[in-house]
């Protein structure tokens, strides 16, 4: 079946919601493309795939992994998804590489930095570029989401860019937000700032081996004394800061034992649940402004009266705040309602 032909087919999104619920990684991949695609026609089609689909979602679970770059996170995926998938799972990696600001196009190398994972049959690996889109996500990561458990992945990982304070909008959408930092990376106290570190469930310190696993353990202890001092996330769960080598695997495991001990203890207190529910708000309103956003840029009226306000904003002569209402204006009421 063509891109072209499905796409314009109507039965199209009930015949992928089928094979994507039999696990055709084909059709995964494809519909992942569908849902990351700007055009119109697309989005009514992958509107409707995921409503279709969506009644067979929510039981993976749903891992956060940030850092910074050169931190080792796709060295960490590939020994943490090898050792899920020996258990018996199948695990979703969902890697946001950052874009060009000047051209727009991403490297998306996340499948050659895991070369083994990459042929898992275990396991599906999707690099998406990020995009305009702020937090360290891409634009339909939560849409890519519910597609791989659609497919039958238990176990979801959202890789982010890797940015550093700014990249929490992963925790909005994730069961657990794990972060990865670097041994001996100098005065480490100093960056633990409210933000990134502060909305962490587990802490790893990789790079553990070698001559830098003594300064791993002791980076660890820092922080874990450190996050003592920190509001919790969750009243009954401390923090875990644990040092692990995705060179060697050490540790690995016990990350797991870990994410599945949070997850028990979330799904026994409700905060799961609670979780899942915040986050499905959050998503509204994301979706809500992007909408309005999309509105503001089609609208003939806004378009035509953009060009006197940005001058005038630009100008001195109009505040920003008074300009952007009298365009959400013109977008809810039309321009004879402001001219009366």
């Amino acid at each position: 079946m063509s891109g072209k032909t499905a796409v314009s087919d109507p039965a199209f999104p009930s015949d992928w919601a089928e094979k994507l619920l039999s696990g055709d990684r084909r059709i995964l991949a494809k519909a992942v493309t569908l849902v990351e695609s700007t055009r119109s026609d697309h989005r009514d089609q992958a509107e409707a795939l995921i409503a279709a689909v969506m009644p067979h979602t929510g039981k993976s679970t749903r891992i956060g992994i940030s850092g910074v770059p050169g931190v080792g996170k796709s060295t960490f995926i590939e020994a943490f998804g090898q050792h899920v998938t020996d258990l018996g799972h199948r695990i979703a990696v969902l890697a946001v590489d950052p874009s060009s600001k000047r051209a727009g196009g991403s490297i998306l190398g996340d499948k050659t930095r895991m070369e083994v994972l990459s042929r898992n049959p275990a396991a599906f690996i999707r690099p998406s570029p990020a995009g305009s889109t702020l937090g360290g996500v891409a634009r339909r990561t939560r849409e890519s989401m519910l597609l791989c458990e659609a497919a039958g992945f238990d176990v979801i990982l959202v890789e982010t860019v890797g940015v550093g304070q700014s990249e929490t909008a992963v925790a909005d959408m994730t069961d657990m937000f794990l972060l990865l930092l670097l041994p001996a990376g100098g005065d480490e106290l100093q960056g633990l700032k409210k933000g990134i570190v502060e909305l962490a469930d587990m802490v790893l310190v990789n790079k553990a081996d070698g001559d830098l696993a003594a300064q791993a353990k002791r980076t660890a202890a820092d922080y874990h004394g450190a996050l003592r001092l920190l509001n919790k996330v969750q009243a009954d769960w401390t923090v875990p800061v644990l040092p692990c080598s995705a060179l060697t695997g050490q540790g690995v495991d016990e990350a797991w034992t870990r994410i599945q001990a949070f997850r028990d203890l979330g799904t026994g207190n409700g905060g799961f649940q609670a979780r899942r529910r915040d986050q499905a708000r959050s998503w509204l309103w994301d979706e809500l402004l992007a909408e309005l956003t999309q509105r503001l840029r089609q609208d003939d009226t806004v378009r035509d009266m953009l060009p006197a306000v940005q001058k005038a904003v630009a100008d001195g002569d109009l505040p920003a705040p008074i300009g952007a209402r009298q365009l959400v204006d013109a977008l809810l009421l039309g321009r004879n309602a402001l001219q009366k």
